[in-house]
């Protein structure tokens, strides 16, 4: 497993606005987490729970991955890049300017990196804090999403 980030407190987190943080270790998004989550979703568009179909006739060559099914594997892959101790617990306070520029191709692998982008404090001693998410794609030259994901950490 990924060795993370350790950032001593939620004061801390501001030292580290700018730095590229990551990788997280590769996940594999195979067809059956494309199926379940087509399941789970409702979503069952043929570009990704048809192989056939989408090797035929999509122009990624086969079946690839929903977008949401990549921003949702932030939360497995966060606790490998960072770790902010002092936490009591955090929320997900929403994304911002998520973009899907390549997809990603049923048995690829992808990672996650991050930016920690702002840091607002608020009260309680907590912090608002933008990360930019970035998750790689193996052997691609652009990422696969890109978003910037709010998170509230509560001491």
């Amino acid at each position: 497993m990924a060795t993370p980030t350790v950032i001593p407190s939620i004061a801390d987190l501001k030292s580290f606005v700018g730095k590229r943080l990551g990788p997280s270790d590769w996940v594999v998004v195979e067809q059956g987490r494309i199926d379940a989550f087509a399941e789970a979703t409702g979503d069952h568009q043929w570009i990704h729970v048809d192989p056939e179909r989408a090797a035929a006739e999509s122009p990624f060559g086969g079946p690839i991955a929903h977008g949401y099914l990549t921003i949702s594997l932030a939360p497995a892959l966060l606790p490998e890049v960072i770790r902010v101790d002092g936490v009591r617990h955090v929320v997900n306070y929403g994304i911002d300017k998520m973009r899907l520029p390549t997809p990603v191709r049923a048995g690829a692998r992808v990672r996650l990196f991050l930016e920690i982008k702002d840091v607002r404090e608020i009260s309680g001693g907590a912090a608002r804090t933008c990360l930019g998410l970035s998750f790689e794609v193996e052997g691609a030259a652009k990422p696969a999403c890109t978003a910037d994901a709010v998170y509230v950490y509560y001491p």
